[in-house]
């Protein structure tokens, strides 16, 4: 939903991800900024979410609703608030912590990688939900005998795994074993289209695997780096990527 309320052109401009209220005020201040296609100065000029903003000729989503990627670092939890441990919301600027975002689903304490952060709760409802199968693609580092084209083929069909104590059944995944490393340890991507808790190490402890690290790279085709570097990192979408959350989810 888009509204026609004027705001502070910087803070509109902070709102919308690119920097604190002071980076806002110095990126306007050297002529960076256009406001339907002229030189805006003065940050205290006037706008709205239906205006075409530009900082340094790229366009800026002004929405009041936010989408954002967010590379989750090993030892950081999957909510908004916690006293004991690091969590999403310390990597979140201040300025942004009032517009009511929060994760999409959830990430495993030890495993790192991608993330979606909106304050869109219906498309947040639809990624997590089993009705559109959004794929989410795995890399996992394990200990244990190489995948057989048995099991391969076991977890491709889906298969029954009991080791709560009772029956339950994994949907379908695809599974693609990589090179054996020097170390000792194997990598294997695994692709999911459902989300249940700790599924990726259930899914290999039932083959007698032992995952040693795990990082999520893809998300309903928004790929992300393998290499754990960029952990950490906060950035908003871009068009392409977010047609991509709403077309497989079928919000476009």
């Amino acid at each position: 939903m888009i509204y026609n309320v004027l705001m502070r052109l910087d803070r509109i401009l902070a709102n919308s991800g690119i920097g604190t209220r002071s980076q806002v005020r110095d990126i306007i201040s050297k002529g960076s900024v256009q406001v339907n296609g002229a030189v805006v100065k003065d940050a205290s000029s006037h706008v709205s979410e239906t205006d075409s903003i530009t900082v340094n000729g790229v366009e800026i989503n002004c929405q009041t609703k936010l989408y954002f990627l967010f590379d989750k670092p090993d030892g950081v939890l999957t909510a908004m608030e916690d006293k004991r441990l690091p969590c999403v919301a310390d990597f979140i600027p201040p300025e942004l912590i009032s517009k009511k975002l929060s994760p999409v689903g959830r990430l495993d304490y030890h495993t790192s990688g991608l993330l979606i952060i909106t304050n869109d709760g219906e498309l947040s409802h639809r990624l997590q939900s089993p009705k559109y199968e959004v794929p989410k693609t795995y890399l996992a580092t394990f200990r244990g005998i190489e995948w057989t084209e048995e099991e391969i083929n076991t977890v491709s069909g889906g298969f029954t795994i009991r080791d709560k104590g009772y029956a339950e059944q994994i949907a379908p995944a695809e599974l693609k074993p990589l090179e054996k490393s020097g170390d000792g340890t194997a990598q294997a991507l695994l692709t999911l289209y459902e989300g249940k808790t700790h599924e990726v190490r259930r899914i290999f402890a039932h083959f007698e695997k032992e995952v040693t690290a795990l990082r999520r790279i893809e998300l309903a085709g928004i790929k992300i780096s393998e290499d754990p570097d960029s952990c950490g990192t906060l950035r908003p979408l871009t068009d392409e990527e977010l047609k991509k959350l709403f077309d497989a989810t079928g919000l476009s």
